[in-house]
């Protein structure tokens, strides 16, 4: 039987990495997490310029987006429409706020990336563009 594929901390920092790079060719700063396939921090970059708050907001759309599998949005948009609040899911890390993406490799979840600081759009942008990075291994 295939072992699992795992995420390395040499995959992390390829995706902050990448993301860092974009921040940096536009002058903006964010905070950005990248978690395991369980949810839990592997790596974490808060770039020049990053706001306080957006700490804690990237590591948690990171877990969100890993643990429950699709982007931190989606879970937001899915906890307003079914009127089911984010506190039902036992555990205050969740969010819903859009830059959570699942990182995927041969179609399974191995991790997630979280991006926050920027505009809620942009943040998301950076994330899918960095859960991308790996879509290649």
């Amino acid at each position: 039987m295939k072992q699992a594929y795992q995420l390395s901390h040499t995959d992390a920092m390829r995706v902050i990495t990448a993301i860092q790079a974009e921040l940096e060719k536009n002058g903006k700063g964010a905070a950005i997490a990248v978690a395991d396939e369980h949810g839990e921090l592997m790596a974490f970059l808060r770039t020049d310029g990053c706001p306080l708050a957006s700490i804690n907001n990237a590591i948690h759309k990171a877990f969100t987006a890993s643990r429950e599998r699709k982007e931190s949005r989606a879970v937001g948009d899915a906890s307003r429409s079914e009127n089911f609040p984010m506190t039902n899911f036992g555990d205050l890390r969740y969010t819903g706020w859009g830059g959570g993406v699942p990182i995927l490799h041969e179609g399974q979840v191995v991790g997630g990336v979280g991006v926050s600081g920027l505009p809620e759009a942009d943040d998301m942008v950076m994330a899918r563009m960095g859960a991308q990075v790996l879509s290649g291994s």
